[in-house]
């Protein structure tokens, strides 16, 4: 028991004829001593079990074959969110630890994914526009509206603020944002 981590690999169910499990004395010592004698030791691995009637074999843990089943798997998920530039951290696919925290992936998924192609999209459609309505119109993501992008912003913000050795009208545009008329 202590070699497959303190977890039976399965159990025999009896149901029994009247659907009672309830097995007699010489019942349980005699499928005990087959099990012990035809199912235990490595001249007996991967034996087949044969069960008489109202016996069940229920299963309780994962094969060999499973586990490599669910590893292809996560590894498969893995490489798809890669692929679309997803850390796979924020799908909850178990195995990469590329990013330090949920907020680090999520804030990087926005920078490296979503404006990028947020970007693309907004210029083909602005070309599109512009070609159908004769002027140029101007379409581009406004990454001050993404909430995982807010830490950032912040600092930005509070960095330029303190700097002492720019003008207001400097800080303005280092923030993107338009002149005011002087006075």
């Amino acid at each position: 028991l202590l070699d497959n981590a303190a977890r039976p690999s399965g159990a025999i169910i009896y149901k029994g004829v009247d659907g009672q499990g309830t097995l007699s004395s010489d019942q349980y010592d005699r499928l005990v001593f087959e099990m012990e004698t035809h199912h235990q030791g490595a001249r007996n691995a991967g034996r087949p079990m044969l069960l008489e009637g109202g016996l069940d074999w229920k299963p309780m843990g994962f094969s060999p074959s499973d586990m490599e089943f669910h590893e292809t798997k996560a590894a498969a998920a893995r490489e798809i969110a890669v692929a679309f530039g997803v850390p796979p951290m924020l799908l909850g696919i178990p195995g990469d630890a590329t990013y330090a925290n949920y907020q680090e992936a999520h804030r990087a998924f926005y920078r490296l994914t979503v404006l990028p192609l947020a970007t693309r999209v907004t210029a083909a459609v602005a070309w599109w526009l512009s070609s159908h309505m004769g002027e140029v119109v101007e379409l581009r993501p406004d990454p001050d509206q993404v909430p995982a992008l807010a830490a950032e912003r912040d600092q930005q913000w509070k960095r330029i603020g303190e700097a002492g050795f720019l003008s207001d009208a400097e800080k303005r545009v280092l923030l993107g944002l338009p002149a005011v008329a002087e006075d």
